[in-house]
């Protein structure tokens, strides 16, 4: 299989099938603004997903739940602005689509108007099926989202890996079927063992975007301040970190309060 790199000018659903079939994987970061997008969609990245998770990183939640889709629209707005090459992905996000498909369509065509986003994606498999089919009959690309659903949280009771188990496992490769039947363009599978990701992926299609999920999918997904070290008390087996930020800010800033206090900051070269 061919790992060679083709250069794209700008990232489309098709491009991310078409880097499926010709064997080069897909890289995926999340973003919640304009600084942080511009730079990791200069840096290359093929998919940037304004995630859900904002309601964690930026907000300060413990769950993804309380975010809302104003607040969606609003860092998805940003993060817009500031991409030329890379797809933007927006979550919608908890109570905006799982239970009406009318009020799905709804919520997905804001963020498709207000943004200017791609797409949306959406988190689970045949109990979404309608509002998955309402929304892509309006013309709006879908990412699907299987395994460890985090807007599930209190249902499932913990964080821990999923689809451990037969039943579980075969569901999951059924709704993933179900999803690109559809018409998913690509789907997010999170937290579960590596031989079942794998599984999936060879048994559809469509893009399978990996977070948790080993090296036997097409892609991978990370949270930017996760995989930057801004954030520093979260450990899953999954995150690599390739910076430390959290340390070399904290050291910046407390160089910054001892210039002040010592009258070091600002010298003559630094005043008018």
């Amino acid at each position: 299989m061919s790992t060679a790199k083709k250069e794209y000018k700008r990232i489309t659903v098709k491009t991310l099938i078409d880097m499926k079939a010709n064997g080069e994987k897909i890289s995926m970061l999340t973003a919640y603004d304009y600084t942080m997008a511009k730079i990791v969609d200069g840096a290359g990245v093929d998919v940037i997903l304004v995630g859900d998770s904002a309601s964690n990183v930026m907000a300060g939640h413990e769950t993804t739940l309380p975010i809302t889709l104003d607040q969606m629209i609003y860092h998805a707005s940003s993060v817009i602005r500031a991409v030329h090459r890379a797809l933007v992905v927006v979550d919608l996000p908890f109570g905006s689509y799982q239970s009406d498909p009318k009020e799905a369509l709804r919520s997905a065509i804001r963020i498709m108007k207000e943004s200017g986003a791609h797409s949306v994606k959406l988190e689970g498999g045949r109990e979404i099926k309608e509002s998955i089919k309402r929304i892509l009959n309006a013309g709006i690309p879908v990412m699907g989202h299987l395994g460890l659903t985090p807007q599930s949280i209190y249902k499932f009771g913990t964080y821990t890996v999923r689809a451990k188990e037969e039943k579980e496992a075969e569901d999951l490769i059924e709704d993933a079927k179900m999803l690109e039947k559809v018409g998913c363009f690509a789907i997010v599978l999170e937290k579960i063992p590596a031989a079942l990701a794998k599984k999936v992926a060879e048994s559809v299609n469509i893009p399978i975007i990996g977070i948790g999920a080993g090296n036997g999918v097409d892609g991978q997904v990370l949270v930017l301040h996760d995989m930057i070290g801004m954030t520093h008390e979260f450990h899953p087996r999954f995150l690599r970190r390739y910076l430390n930020l959290y340390e070399d800010m904290t050291g910046a800033l407390s160089q910054y309060v001892e210039d002040v206090k010592s009258s070091d900051f600002p010298n003559e070269s630094e005043q008018y």
